[in-house]
């Protein structure tokens, strides 16, 4: 596969002249403030000028992405095992939790049924976005208040994530008819299930509320954790909705601003930003300024984040990845598509209207030699260097209170960078 790679993405040099280097993911802010790019010919969210005049950098330190290839996503956003197995220390006592709530409704056999539920759908996969809640707000605190109290409540806080997780996961696979998630069966697939897996997922929803009530309705950050909750899961269905709409139209209607859009609400939210902004309100910030600036750096973290893993589920190795891409198939409004239909000429987007979004493989595999021949691993191969370097000088100009490392260690662990 690094024959591939190289094959892919020749040796070239980039011209680094700074003043020339365009963001790539900008904020609304950052568009009112600089309205000349948005006139700007833009290739995959960069400047034209600087996809065709900018070329690799020669460097002994391979871009990670391309040199990791075939490391699944889940797998490079690593957490130590000592972190995995304390935080799946807590799980019982979260399902004991959950099923003395449920219990208390003279729901006995709703209660055993539900208990199958969560161990079935909830502590499956890395379970970084719970992880990640309980590392950030380790973080963020002095070492006096890391008490084994709170730690816990951290965990908790964690597992909270994880559950609107399984909600989104088990309602997504129902309305895709998906069969297989995490290497086994879907949920609505398992004997006896079925569409009885709609009414599950909502109970995953409405027990995290009651794990909210039960362990932190006593803390002042109790309803701004609720409100949050609340926020992220409208936001996330809006990016579902939207996902859903365009993966019903042609490959000739998508735009960067869409695709945008989609990671935006449906993934960037709820996997970088809703963690990170528990573990703010748990630590009792209430800055607004603090909250903001950290939602910028995430949501673009989130952004890089989806790209990768779109480049991924065409080029990585299935065989390691543990998946088969199929956004081609899928008629996903990609990256990759994206850009592809903003570089090709007349002729080769009727290659892309003809083959995408169509189950043959010949087809399938003829969008993917499209995409090698439009340049889409060394543009990309850019946009993971310019990306990086972008949210890195971002993190540095943060000023309000959250420890810049805080930031660095989630990019480095997307990144797989020491530095």
């Amino acid at each position: 596969m690094f024959k591939l790679a190289r094959m892919l993405l020749p040796q070239q040099r980039i011209l680094a002249s700074p003043l020339r280097l365009q963001r790539l993911i900008s904020t609304s802010d950052e568009v009112n403030a600089e309205p000349i790019l948005k006139s700007m010919d833009t290739i995959g969210g960069l400047p034209t000028e600087l996809v065709n005049e900018q070329k690799l950098k020669k460097t002994s330190r391979t871009l990670s992405t391309l040199q990791n290839h075939s490391v699944p996503i889940a797998a490079r956003v690593t957490v130590s095992k000592d972190e995995s197995r304390d935080f799946m220390a807590v799980f019982p006592d979260l399902v004991r939790d959950i099923i003395t709530v449920t219990k208390a409704y003279n729901c006995s056999d709703a209660a055993k049924w539900f208990a199958q539920v969560l161990q079935y759908n909830v502590p499956r996969g890395k379970k970084n976005r719970g992880i990640l809640t309980v590392l950030t707000y380790k973080n963020l605190v002095p070492a006096q208040d890391l008490t084994p109290e709170n730690i816990k409540l951290a965990q908790y806080l964690g597992w909270c994530v994880e559950m609107l997780q399984s909600f989104f996961i088990i309602s997504d696979d129902v309305m895709d008819n998906s069969t297989t998630r995490r290497g086994q069966p879907c949920w609505h697939k398992v004997e006896n299930v079925g569409l009885t897996a709609i009414n599950d997922a909502l109970m995953i929803e409405n027990a995290m509320y009651a794990i909210l009530k039960k362990h932190f309705s006593h803390l002042d950050c109790y309803v701004a954790l609720m409100e949050l909750f609340h926020e992220i899961t409208y936001i996330t269905t809006c990016g579902q909705s939207l996902d859903q709409l365009n993966s019903n139209r042609c490959v000739s209607e998508f735009t960067m601003e869409n695709y945008k859009a989609i990671v935006e609400n449906k993934t960037a939210y709820y996997s970088f930003y809703l963690p990170f902004a528990l573990a703010l309100h748990m630590a009792g910030y209430k800055d607004a300024e603090a909250f903001r600036q950290s939602k910028t750096i995430l949501l673009e973290m989130g952004n890089f984040f989806q790209v990768q893993d779109d480049f991924l589920d065409c080029f990585g190795n299935p065989e390691v990845t543990g998946k088969i891409g199929t956004d081609i198939q899928d008629n996903k409004c990609s990256w990759l598509a994206v850009v592809a239909m903003q570089r090709a000429n007349v002729e080769q987007k009727q290659i892309m209207v003809d083959c995408y979004g169509k189950e043959e493989p010949a087809k399938v595999e003829r969008v993917k030699e499209l995409y090698k021949e439009l340049g889409l691993p060394s543009t990309y191969a850019i946009f993971e260097e310019e990306s990086y370097n972008m949210i890195k000088t971002h993190i540095q100009q943060t000023s309000r209170g959250v420890p810049h490392q805080t930031f660095l260690q989630i990019l480095n662990k997307i990144y797989q960078r020491d530095s």
